[in-house]
């Protein structure tokens, strides 16, 4: 696994940061390996993607992967064609661009904790006119937040870009963020480190992708034998973390993945698969035409993009190629 740009940074609570420092990668088209671009931190998190990478690569299609700090630069450098694909979920981005990329597999559903410092806060209404911290803009996290907004008839001062649960939660650690949302495993820090000060506040009724692969749809046209291959590697390395979540930490060692996670962070794979596997986060199928139409119907209430209409075409979205290949 190619891992390029890279500097390391230790936070709070043995947070670990794995951030691309500059856009530099070599343009796809120059050798075979697929480039994957990715806008966050490496982390605990993106162990299952790695793997089905690992995988894809047995089967002699090459792969690598860049870390950059923000989900809009790794948009960008698949529109550009610096990379391959992209990890998110770039609804509003496609709406409001026209941009010829489509998302092809649904890697995860959301599963975030919205997480206030009680010395500060104690529910929703109290951040009426606070600032709160999300991963970026167009994530998931903002939208969450932003629905929260209208659910409960508030209204934030400002809203922060902090990439990575694991930044956030270090944030919240050294009580320089006291509102934010952040991930399973990250929360999992706050309740062991925290004292008790941190709590989770309720988020009710939300099914909708939080991270799926999409790419240029000429990419995905003339790579279609090598997308599926990918395609099929996710789907099977999904079922094996629902099936047994222990061989996260098994096949990391196997692969030689993130070698400099620290051993707190290590230590937390497992717990955090097992967690994955018990919410149903990880879909086994890959996703399906009319998640589509979820997907918009959430991040419209949360006012990013326009709601779908009754003649809505998920293929301006989403191409089920690779993945209808790859069940058969």
């Amino acid at each position: 696994m190619t891992i390029s740009r890279r500097t390391f940074t230790t936070l709070a609570g043995g947070a670990f940061a794995l951030v691309a420092t500059a856009f530099t990668l070599p343009a796809a088209a120059q050798d075979d390996s697929i480039h994957v671009a990715m806008g966050d931190v490496a982390s605990v998190e993106s162990l299952g993607l790695l793997i089905a990478m690992e995988r894809t690569k047995e089967r002699g299609v090459p792969m690598e992967i860049t870390f950059f700090n923000s989900e809009d630069v790794a948009t960008q450098a698949v529109v550009g064609g610096q990379a391959d694909v992209g990890v998110g979920a770039p609804y509003a981005f496609i709406q409001n661009s026209g941009a010829p990329i489509r998302m092809f597999y649904r890697m995860s559903t959301l599963l975030f904790f919205p997480v206030v410092n009680t010395e500060v806060y104690s529910g929703w209404e109290d951040l009426d006119g606070q600032e709160v911290t999300v991963h970026s803009r167009g994530s998931g996290t903002e939208a969450l937040m932003r629905l929260m907004e209208k659910v409960h008839g508030i209204e934030y001062s400002n809203i922060s870009y902090v990439p990575g649960s694991e930044v956030r939660a270090g944030a919240m650690l050294q009580g320089t963020v006291n509102a934010s949302i952040v991930d399973a495993a990250a929360f999992r820090l706050l309740q062991d480190q925290g004292g008790g000060k941190f709590a989770r506040l309720p988020l009710d009724g939300v099914n909708a992708t939080d991270e799926a692969l999409y790419g240029n749809t000429t990419f995905l046209e003339e790579r279609a034998d090598d997308v599926t291959v990918f395609v099929e590697e996710l789907l099977r390395t999904w079922q094996d973390i629902n099936d047994d979540p222990t061989i996260v930490a098994e096949l990391r060692d196997q692969y030689g993945l993130l070698p400099d996670l620290p051993e707190e962070a290590a230590a937390d794979i497992t717990p955090f698969y097992q967690e994955v596997a018990e919410s149903g986060i990880f879909p086994t199928d890959g996703g399906a035409p009319e998640d589509a139409r979820d997907d918009l119907e959430f991040l419209a209430a949360a006012g990013q993009v326009e709601a779908p209409g009754e003649d809505f075409d998920p293929g301006m979205y989403w191409d089920s190629t690779a993945l209808e290949a790859a069940k058969n």
